[in-house]
């Protein structure tokens, strides 16, 4: 490989080449083993200065490669169509017109996509991509077996660089370096754009569709520029976003959007994403991330229930709570209710274990109210009302505070550590220790730590969150017990 300053001024003289424009007084390239290729500044940027314009043609495309004719032959679009574009392109070796731009990449982003299931298995039980990777890469697998081993073979393609573990390599890129260009070209490769690291709520730089208004020199002769490639690399989640979808542009623009001083890195943002989505999609975590959450499955919620009701009676809950219009998160073929940052549980949840924990004759009476309701959602209003004395106004959301009855808190916290005891033997604290210890060369440990804590940290705010309502309970009853007592209490 290319010392790391021959591989940079090879860059900049193909971006030359390719018209890409930025300001070379004010952009500096960084380029290092342990982080690849990171942008500063060299003087101080300001808001809405424009620091680079990337023409469209210039980007790695499944419309721009020359395996054009290949891919569409072969009916393949979106991301799998992507990574068999950026295949054969690093296929050519230096006779590819994106050469300069493929040696400054890395042979292959450390996404858990192509950890083996050894690592996987050791370094991510418990969390929530333990099971979506392992599904990830039986998927990922079918994919080349069925779409791309084929034209191995019909094309006479070399094996050596669309193998299997040529194709998940290039998904891992596809991953955490794609964008969504415009409706002609899908998502694809941006050269430039793609070096800015990620910082959450930390954005110093946007890119956005140009102003030339002329369409894609690279329109098809049917004149379909409406393919839309919405999928991402890894399981089919939006890929970054340019800020726009239109063709009326040639030319992508990289805009400031607030002051860096000199010397500053200068960051993107990919989103708002927890940790478990950027290790997923990008291979990386970070520290007291505001995004991250854990999902509690509406099958772990099913077997608290079983412990304590008959799966009749578990059922017909259930089956109210659906009938009520309520529902939870739904990915991967599973439904699940989401925990936030700072430990609070999706109201669904609450809800749900609400009418699980209803005596029998507000049960009966709230599966009354659903036949006669307007409103799917007023029963349980009506509910509510009657047993906190409120009144409640048509449509207004439910109040979580009053679904935290002391058995809705008991089961918050059964569900928090049953939901923690998947994470194994280890304890938080034996997490944060190996975390503190681990240095960040060992990627796939220190993130998988960093992941886990992360998750943890949040099952601790559910249970402080379900203890504090628990106790507030209390004092709310005693303090009702004294006032009903001054009440009845008096001179003889």
């Amino acid at each position: 490989m290319a010392s790391s300053s021959r591989r940079l001024r090879a860059f900049k003289r193909w971006m030359n080449s390719q018209g890409i424009e930025w300001s070379s007084d004010a952009i500096g390239f960084i380029d290092t083993p342990e982080q690849g290729v990171s942008v500063k500044a060299l003087r101080d940027l300001t808001e809405g200065e424009v620091a680079a314009t990337i023409p469209k043609a210039a980007c790695l495309t499944i419309k721009t490669s020359g395996a054009r004719d290949l891919i569409r032959a072969a009916c393949l679009d979106g991301c799998l169509g992507l990574s068999v574009a950026l295949m054969y392109e690093k296929s050519l070796g230096n006779k590819s017109p994106w050469a300069a731009y493929l040696q400054l990449l890395p042979d292959r982003e450390c996404l858990p996509l192509v950890w083996t299931l050894d690592e996987v298995d050791h370094l991510l039980p418990g969390t929530e991509l333990h099971k979506i990777v392992k599904e990830d890469k039986a998927l990922i697998y079918d994919d080349w077996k069925e779409s791309i081993m084929p034209l191995v073979d019909a094309l006479h393609l070399v094996p050596d660089f669309f193998g299997a573990e040529q194709y998940f390599a290039a998904r891992t890129l596809v991953a955490s370096r794609s964008f969504q260009i415009d409706d002609y070209h899908g998502f694809g490769m941006v050269p430039l754009a793609d070096l800015f690291n990620h910082k959450t709520q930390a954005e110093d730089v946007h890119f956005t569709c140009g102003t030339f208004d002329s369409k894609s020199d690279d329109e098809d002769e049917e004149g379909n520029n409406n393919d839309s490639y919405t999928e991402s690399a890894v399981n089919g989640e939006p890929a970054n976003a340019l800020g726009c979808t239109s063709d009326d542009s040639n030319v992508l623009e990289m805009i400031m959007v607030k002051d860096v001083k000199t010397g500053a890195e200068i960051f993107n943002t990919y989103g708002f994403a927890g940790n478990a989505a950027l290790l997923h999609r990008y291979g990386f975590t970070e520290p007291d991330n505001p995004y991250d959450i854990v999902n509690i499955d509406l099958e772990l919620v099913l077997y608290w229930s079983s412990s304590l009701f008959s799966g009749r009676y578990s059922r017909a809950r259930l089956s109210l709570w659906r009938k009520l219009d309520y529902s939870g998160c739904v990915s991967h073929n599973a439904e699940y209710f989401e925990i936030s940052f700072n430990g609070e549980p999706q109201v669904e949840l609450l809800i749900l274990l609400y009418i699980m924990l209803l005596p029998e004759d507000d049960y009966c009476k709230l599966d009354l109210a659903f036949s006669t309701a307007c409103n799917h959602k007023e029963p349980i209003s009506i509910i509510l009302s009657e047993k906190c004395n409120i009144s409640w106004e048509n449509g207004s959301e439910v109040n979580k505070d009053l679904l935290l009855t002391e058995s809705v808190c008991s089961a918050l916290l059964w569900l928090a550590d049953k939901r923690e005891s998947l994470y194994g033997l280890s304890s938080m604290k034996d997490d944060i220790e190996a975390l503190e210890k681990c240095s960040r060369k060992e990627r796939k440990l220190y993130h998988s730590l960093m992941l886990r804590v992360s998750e943890r940290r949040i099952l601790e705010k559910l249970r402080t969150y379900a203890t504090v309502g628990t106790e507030l309970l209390k004092t709310t009853k005693r303090a009702s017990t004294r006032k009903r007592m001054r009440r009845t209490s008096g001179p003889v």
